[in-house]
């Protein structure tokens, strides 16, 4: 019997402010789709920090392979300097992770991040070395005849495809993993690393001072703009006295 594979892609930590963003792969046999609905395999954002960790071990038994690549918040700045979008540079991580998967995947899932869902298939089949094919679009590679994997890349594939919502288990799980990590390098309490967190805000806002915790922050980001703004006006983002008018 012949033995397809398919594969799901997603990430955790697109909008932070604080930490990494990390891309997953996770590769099932065909199939595996059904087992992983019936252990509550979902997207990340929906499962609670303990159920995504029991999960994680699960997906682990069920995977024949997985795979992630942690960007560093210097390397997003560094892209940012570059003019690389963050969709280029999460589907060149993406690209190099598929690279090494050691099985042949008939069907690669990923979430898209783009307005148009197909562009972010593209953007890895341009840069994958592996023969591949965009499902619903005119592919810009050249073709050979023979074996090749179908990418499809659309909007809210973590809610839809159970081996996608697998990837973005195993990449929250980590990113989760490497706040903590970060968290006691700095004996700073970090929160969850995104601009809506007002922990994450107010400690930013407190330390700008401190190299360590500026080297883990998105530089470019427009919520840091807006905390050295805050800082102008006040001592403290949230609270505290306001600096006195210049005579």
């Amino acid at each position: 019997m012949i033995c397809i594979f398919v594969c799901g892609g997603d990430e955790a930590g697109r909008g932070a402010v604080i930490g990494p963003l990390v891309v997953a792969l996770v590769v099932f046999k065909k199939g595996a789709e059904k087992k992983l609905s019936e252990i509550g395999v979902r997207d990340s954002k929906m499962l609670t920090r303990k159920r995504r960790e029991v999960l994680y071990g699960e997906i682990g038994k069920l995977a024949v392979e997985s795979k992630v690549s942690i960007i560093t918040p210097e390397e997003i700045n560094g892209a940012m300097r570059n003019r690389i979008s963050l969709n280029e540079l999460e589907a060149m991580h993406f690209s190099r992770l598929f690279d090494g998967v050691a099985s042949e995947a008939r069907y690669l899932y990923l979430d898209s991040p783009d307005v148009i869902a197909e562009k972010f298939a593209i953007r890895v089949n341009t840069q994958t070395k592996k023969p591949t094919k965009v499902m619903g679009i005119k592919s810009p590679k050249t073709q050979a005849p023979g074996y090749y994997t179908k990418i499809i890349a659309e909007h809210k594939a973590d809610v839809r495809y159970p081996i996608v919502s697998a990837a973005s288990i195993i990449a929250k799980v980590t990113r989760d993993a490497e706040i903590r990590k970060l968290e006691k390098a700095l004996r700073m309490r970090l929160g969850s690393g995104y601009p809506s967190d007002e922990k994450t805000i107010s400690i930013i806002a407190k330390n700008m001072n401190n190299k360590a915790l500026m080297k883990n922050t998105r530089e470019y980001w427009k919520t840091m703009q807006r905390i050295r703004q805050t800082r102008l006006t006040s001592f403290d983002y949230f609270k505290g006295p306001k600096p006195r008018a210049v005579q």
